[in-house]
């Protein structure tokens, strides 16, 4: 591996804060990695030009991940029945009502609440929290870049520490390779109190709600908010029943198809699958519910759902771009660069700060904290077993770089569907996101300094 396979991420960051334009970032990193991949000679660029279409077309390959961008768009026309129906509103109406969104540290501990509690599947979770708390957002002046955080910061962090889910089931299949004095399973429930990034995650997400303070870009972004006019309705109260039946027949929609395809246990069912049969049983609702109204005509949804989708076009365009981005650094190699760099020459103590800072770099490059443990637990086991590293040490110290890096990163999956589900822009995501991530990542690597010099 060659210090030249670090350039295509390179390439990706420098045009976003340039151009501030993630799509064509995207796209110059993929055609860079590709022309790297294509080697050198005179033809080099057209060869290089022509292996990025047809990279961008093997994505549709895979199942998982042509799942994952139909899914991406058909939520779309999920949120647009919701929102035309009047049931959004309806509901953000019945919640004041009933006194469970009085204020605003009610809603964002709604949307802190909401995320945590949907632990099966990261973008459910923030699908649903973002659905749920846009309209009481909205209604309380609060920012969508503000909700984006809230649920972004909650989902993952929670889905890596529960780990009754697919996460779990994805880091038990990479333990379970290997030989240790304990089993597989009893090392990654050890990961969960050590896993120190997504806890400080979620207590910044709390203090955040609680008090109220917001810092840097987010707090700007907030008072820009405030400034605004008072709120208005963007369509007329119904009833709650039409975004609550939708949303409910989704959540438990992807509980149900979780243990379908996981052959009745829940953490063995296949997550992409889940949620785009959910998310097309939830649209189907929609669709019914608000045509047996009469108000809407078949042509009128189907216009209704189609411009729905229509919306979500550019942040689907970035979901294929990153899974595309991923797939050719795989291959350039960019992520096994990264951890060797980081596995020569290092004192025992500092073994799981920079395994946590490697884990931050590849998820941040490649978009994928699933991607980062399945290239950085084949590192660490070894070093684990070669110098009698505590196992669920340094195996947290992976899981939380990889969700770290996450985070952080405008080409990660999960950040776009935050976004996505927020109704806030991608870099604005990003770049109100990215203080907290870097404070919380800050004192992680403190952590594992100071843990690794008193106990190794």
């Amino acid at each position: 591996m060659e210090w030249y396979s670090l350039l295509p991420p390179i390439v990706a960051v420098i045009i976003v804060l340039w151009k501030k334009e993630v799509i064509l970032a995207l796209l110059l990193a993929v055609f860079t990695s590709e022309l790297l991949l294509a080697g050198s000679g005179v033809d080099a660029v057209f060869h290089g030009a022509v292996a990025t279409i047809e990279r961008i077309v093997s994505i549709f390959s895979s199942p998982g991940n042509t799942r994952i961008l139909m899914f991406s768009l058909i939520i779309g026309a999920v949120l647009a029945y919701m929102r035309h129906s009047g049931g959004v509103t309806a509901m953000v109406e019945y919640v004041i009502a009933k006194g469970f969104g009085k204020n605003k540290r009610q809603v964002a501990f709604m949307a802190n609440f909401t995320g945590m509690a949907i632990f099966i599947e990261s973008n459910l979770s923030v699908l649903t929290a973002g659905i749920v708390s846009r309209g009481l957002f909205d209604r309380y002046k609060m920012s969508r870049a503000k909700l984006a955080y809230i649920i972004d910061s909650s989902a993952a962090p929670i889905c890596i520490l529960v780990l009754l889910n697919g996460w779990g089931a994805f880091v038990l299949g990479l333990l379970s390779n290997y030989e240790f004095e304990q089993s597989a399973a009893e090392i990654m429930w050890g990961t969960i109190l050590l896993n120190f990034y997504p806890i400080i995650a979620l207590m910044m997400v709390w203090y955040t709600a609680f008090t109220g303070n917001l810092h840097g870009p987010l707090a700007r972004a907030e008072s820009k908010v405030a400034q605004e006019l008072e709120h208005k309705h963007e369509f007329e109260p119904t009833k709650a029943r039409f975004m609550f039946v939708p949303l409910l027949t989704m959540v438990l929609g992807m509980i149900g198809f979780m243990l379908w395809t996981g052959n009745g246990v829940l953490a063995d069912g296949s997550g992409s699958k889940s949620v785009l049969y959910a998310t097309i049983c939830a649209c189907l609702v929609a669709y019914t519910m608000m045509l047996s109204t009469k108000k809407f005509t078949h042509h009128q949804l189907v216009k209704i759902g189609f411009n729905g989708m229509g919306e979500l076009l550019p942040l689907v365009t970035i979901v294929l771009l990153s899974l595309t981005l991923g797939a050719s650094l795989k291959i350039l190699g960019t992520g096994v660069y990264v951890a060797q760099i980081v596995g020569d020459s290092l004192p025992v103590f500092m073994i799981a700060p920079m395994l946590f800072l490697a884990g931050a770099v590849i998820a941040f490059s490649t978009g994928t904290s699933w991607g980062t443990f399945a290239i950085l637990i084949p590192i660490g086991v070894p070093l684990i077993q070669a110098l009698g590293l505590p196992p669920s040490f340094i195996i947290a110290a992976i899981l939380g770089g990889g969700v770290f890096g996450d985070h952080c990163s405008p080409i990660s999956d999960t950040t776009a569907v935050s976004a996505l589900a927020s109704g806030c822009e991608l870099l604005e995501h990003v770049k109100t996101q990215l203080p907290y991530a870097l404070f919380g990542g800050a004192l992680t690597l403190i952590l594992y300094t100071v843990y690794g010099l008193v106990f190794l």
